[in-house]
């Protein structure tokens, strides 16, 4: 797939919410002065710790990259044979289960919420199955009651792609606190950003030791190598823009939160377009906008995104195509859209508008009547 490549006066789907350059660069000379650039430096140490008090959870590890947590927290819960996940997600989901050399198992997907229907897990649990690995679409929780009672029920490790999902509170807290273990973005098109960046959030200290000693190539002292680890470490020019992003974070959110209302108030009414549906929760993060563009809409998905692109708006398909359609994972899915309707039916639809902090509500205006004029 081609990326776009968006012109200087492109709109896109995002862009990162950076804090002010002034209050960056004293944090970064502090890190040149200190010769200290990586391996769990000061910065390093105090971002873990504000980051768990910010998050409301126990135990988080910091990583390069989300797929580095992915691939590390596989190895530390032991997964082994099927896997149980979404076809309706980033390919590192189903990539990090390849790279350890599992099988995913792909199920269908909720028609409200887009993430796995627990009713579709239930069904796809064999004697080989392991885990379920579900994955909170565009931050809106997963079904996390029913599929943690079937986890326990079954004696299946569960770990969440949470990477969409932070600043998500479903009421009882963060997102991020079910399962044994999630996994957390800090990619440069997410609501919280280090640039490049990730981690791991479990709620047992010894799965975290684990993980950590995994990320850091196994060591556990200088001398000692316990388990085939990797190098996911952050570095110290990570850890300090994530601090510094701590500060600025829920009034970015809170930004984003207006533009989606303003979407959704200017798109109420648009045959054959629907908004996705928000979930009852006590905080969502906005981190995308999508909508469905349905057959009664005058032209189709593809056709929209042609003509918003046309006017200097890049919207992306995202997820499309999905996973099951790609040539590594053609053999895991071989009855196609028989077995997954609706998530055919989804990724043939769906649009994520542009939404970022920074973005002008006129510009949300702007967009908004292009698609009523497509």
């Amino acid at each position: 797939m081609t990326p776009n490549l968006p012109t200087p006066d492109a709109i896109t789907v995002t862009q990162p919410d950076l804090p002010p350059l002034a209050e960056f660069l004293p944090l970064l000379q502090e890190i040149w002065h200190s010769h200290r650039l990586t391996n769990h430096g000061p910065f390093h140490a105090k971002f873990e710790l504000a980051l768990a008090q910010h998050l409301g959870v126990p135990h988080i590890s910091l990583f390069a990259n989300a797929t580095l947590g992915l691939l590390v927290a596989q190895q530390a819960l032991g997964l082994t044979g099927e896997v149980i996940t979404t076809p309706f997600t980033f390919v590192a989901t189903a990539h990090s289960l390849l790279w350890n050399r599992l099988r995913p198992v792909f199920v269908d997907i909720d028609p409200v919420t887009l993430c796995l229907d627990p009713q579709r897990i239930e069904e796809a649990i064999t004697p080989e199955t392991s885990a379920i690995l579900p994955v909170h679409v565009y931050g809106t929780p997963c079904d996390t009651r029913r599929i943690g009672d079937l986890a326990r029920s079954r004696g299946l490790k569960l770990l969440y792609d949470a990477a969409h999902a932070f600043g998500v509170d479903d009421g009882g807290g963060s997102l991020l606190r079910h399962g044994d273990a999630s996994v957390i973005s800090f990619h440069a098109t997410k609501v919280f950003n280090t640039f490049e960046g990730g981690a791991v959030v479990c709620r047992d200290a010894q799965l975290k030791q684990q993980i950590d000693r995994m990320m850091n190539f196994g060591f556990v002292n200088e001398v000692s190598v316990v388990a085939t680890g990797i190098n996911g470490k952050m570095n110290e020019f990570q850890a300090a823009l994530g601090l510094l992003q701590l500060r600025h974070v829920d009034a970015s959110l809170a930004k984003r939160a207006a533009l989606a209302e303003r979407y959704r108030r200017r798109l109420h009414g648009v045959g054959g377009l629907r908004c996705v549906a928000l979930p009852a929760v006590a905080r969502h993060n906005h981190g995308y906008f999508p909508v469905l563009v349905d057959d009664a809409f005058r032209v189709d998905r593809d056709a929209l995104y042609e003509h918003l692109k046309r006017h200097g708006v890049l919207a992306r398909r995202y997820f499309y195509p999905l996973i099951t359609e790609f040539p590594m994972y053609r053999e895991f899915s071989l009855e196609g859209a028989a077995r997954l309707p609706v998530a055919h039916t989804v990724a043939r639809q769906i649009l994520c508008l542009p939404i970022y902090a920074d973005l002008p509500l006129d510009q949300v205006d702007r967009i908004a009547d292009l698609i009523a004029a497509a």
